[in-house]
């Protein structure tokens, strides 16, 4: 499936739920709500999409505490929760998913490589959902690409899980 294929399956499943959608972003700079933006009729579903590049961005539009950037890191797990609950908290969506993670060329260390990103998905009334993926380091675009591709999986896995645990239609 293309990246526009799950962008509107994802989107078809949130008029199916009658939930609004939210993104957080950081390595994706608004590649994932334009992907969404790109389809026709997107806005009976999509509400906004955070482009929280630097870790202020991160603390003023999200609200990603100040102590976890200096504790984990912009690239971590606790980071993509706050990102995630932050788009929740400061949007009309009832799904948002977040990413932040290292594009490369440059950036990556031996503990966080070139390729690595975190990802987070909050839907209301469940727990936020995190997980993190090691893409090759085949160049910024394919990571960036590949960012895109899992963070509307992981969206539709959300929806689905929820839908299957009894949450409605």
């Amino acid at each position: 499936m293309s990246n526009n294929d799950l962008a509107d399956a994802l989107l078809q499943a949130c008029q199916q739920r009658d939930i609004m959608l939210a993104t957080a972003e950081s390595c994706t700079g608004g590649m994932i709500i334009a992907a969404l933006t790109d389809i026709a009729g997107s806005s009976t579903v999509v509400d906004r999409g955070f482009i929280t590049y630097s870790n202020e961005a991160k603390t003023e539009m999200l609200g990603v505490s100040a102590a976890t950037l200096e504790a984990h890191g912009a690239v971590s797990r606790e980071t993509a929760i706050e990102m995630a609950q932050g788009a929740l908290t400061r949007s009309r969506a009832g799904l948002t998913l977040a990413v932040t993670g290292i594009a490369g060329p440059g950036g990556g260390s031996t503990e966080k490589p070139v390729g690595l990103v975190w990802f987070g998905v909050a839907l209301t009334g469940r727990p936020v959902v995190s997980e993190c993926q090691l893409f090759a380091d085949k160049g910024r675009n394919f990571i960036r690409q590949q960012t895109v591709r899992h963070a509307l999986e992981l969206g539709l896995r959300a929806l689905a899980a929820d839908q299957a645990a009894g949450a409605g239609p």
